[in-house]
């Protein structure tokens, strides 16, 4: 699909009503529309200009207002991907300045998805600023589009509407790390699309997983639900034509694609809520060598139990981590660690009987029992928690056994009130949502 016609700029404010999205869109390179403040305040000033004329000097035109009625209401980070984007661009040298023209696809540079992913945890880690016109000093565009540009390591800044030529669709239970998800809206290419790189499945029922996407304020890499947190169904998933196989040793997002790393993690779908295997019996072998002993009373076994959870969360909660970093499922950079005997052990509890680190929860039973369509004992459970917590507000009756509405903000105000915001207050239960409301 060609370009669009027209190019966007980023104004100096982020406003969105109306009079600016039409100035951003159709004057953007007029004098005007380079000029300093409020894009509707420029307007008004041509058209009172062009309406004292019109009338003449013994007329003067009419003082008009150009503060907006009313300031935009920022949404939530989660609901709609704040992401405009450019169109296609050359990369960009020292200053700025473009290093040569746009130039046709050449062919294509073969990589592997380990450094797809390396490439893509570059950005991460600085958190780049979002910009649909600024260039990093790597040549690529900061916005969604370029960010994956980026990361495949493209020859140019593409945008949504030809990323899909350097890729080939593949199914969603084909995706692995380094592929993408792209939604490109043809009727209006600025509502809505919006590209991320997959980084992993976070559980076995492939409801989230691993996004690295470039979106306000910066670059980000974070738990999200399949494909995105709107227009999901419009999300297609592609993987880059010139991917070649990893050397050995490699890894892609540390093994999240469900197959052994050089370490020997088998990935996260083999721990959690329903897990019953040899990992998880190795798992709590090497935390109990670590320190994490005490929270369990029997075992280690073959069976995910919540003794697993605290003493992978202790461990780590040991190495300084917090959030959903410390969610007490162990990730790749967990094991890592685990079963190279680096990093710091859990802490002896001294002066007094040993005790798990928090009140004892019931056992989370996954996220797929709290979803659009569920209808099962959980669902009845958690509703009589956020009564009995005083976040039942959204009940008109209730609660019960099917999953409505009422129990997602129910269990927003409840996530809110944690202190957590965009993708960690979806409305959601997770294994953390869920061990507070019970604790």
């Amino acid at each position: 699909m060609e370009a669009p016609v027209f190019e966007e700029f980023d104004p100096a404010n982020d406003c969105d009503c109306p009079g600016c999205v039409l100035w951003r869109r159709v004057l953007p390179h007029s004098p005007a529309g380079r000029a300093t403040g409020h894009p509707a305040v420029r307007r008004t000033v041509v058209v009172a200009a062009a309406s004292a004329t019109a009338l003449g000097a013994g007329h003067a035109a009419p003082a008009l207002a150009g503060t907006p009625s009313a300031a935009p209401t920022a949404l939530p980070a989660a609901d709609e991907p704040q992401t405009p984007q450019g169109t296609k661009a050359p990369l960009h040298g020292p200053g700025g300045r473009p290093a040569g023209p746009v130039a046709a696809p050449e062919k294509l540079r073969e990589t592997t998805r380990a450094e797809i992913i390396r490439r893509a945890r570059t950005w991460v880690d600085a958190k780049v600023p979002y910009s649909m016109t600024a260039y990093w000093p790597d040549g690529y565009r900061q916005d969604c589009s370029g960010y994956v540009s980026m990361a495949w390591n493209l020859p140019r800044n593409e945008w949504t509407g030809s990323l899909g030529q350097y890729g080939e669709r593949i199914s969603k239970e084909e995706l692995q790390p380094g592929d993408i998800l792209l939604f490109h809206n043809p009727s209006d290419p600025q509502k809505g699309s919006h590209v991320t790189i997959f980084g992993g499945w976070t559980d076995y029922t492939h409801s989230y997983y691993i996004a690295y996407e470039q979106t306000r304020p910066h670059t980000r890499r974070q738990s999200t639900p399949y494909a995105y947190w709107s227009n999901s169904d419009r999300y297609l998933a592609y993987r880059y034509q010139g991917l070649t196989a990893g050397t050995p040793g490699a890894e892609p997002d540390a093994g999240e694609s469900g197959t052994p790393d050089a370490t020997g993690f088998p990935g996260r779908a083999y721990f959690g809520p329903g897990a019953h295997n040899k990992h998880v019996t190795r798992l709590g072998t090497l935390l109990v060598e670590r320190g994490a002993g005490r929270f369990y009373r029997s075992g280690p076994g073959p069976r995910w139990t919540d003794a697993d959870r605290r003493a992978t969360r202790a461990f780590q909660l040991a190495q300084g981590w917090r959030g959903a970093e410390a969610d007490g499922l162990p990730g790749p950079h967990t094991w890592r660690l685990l079963v190279s005997g680096r990093g710091n052990d859990v802490e002896a509890v001294t002066g007094g009987p040993a005790a798990p680190s928090s009140p004892r929860a019931p056992g989370f039973p996954g996220r797929a029992m709290f979803r659009p369509g569920a209808d099962n004992d959980h669902v009845t459970r958690l509703g009589r928690q956020l009564v009995k917590k005083g976040f039942g507000a959204h009940y008109t009756s209730g609660p019960g056994r099917r999953w409505s509405e009422a129990d997602r903000r129910n269990v927003e105000a409840f996530q809110r009130a944690q202190g957590w915001r965009g993708g960690a207050a979806d409305g959601y239960p997770g294994p953390e949502t869920w061990r507070r409301l019970f604790s």
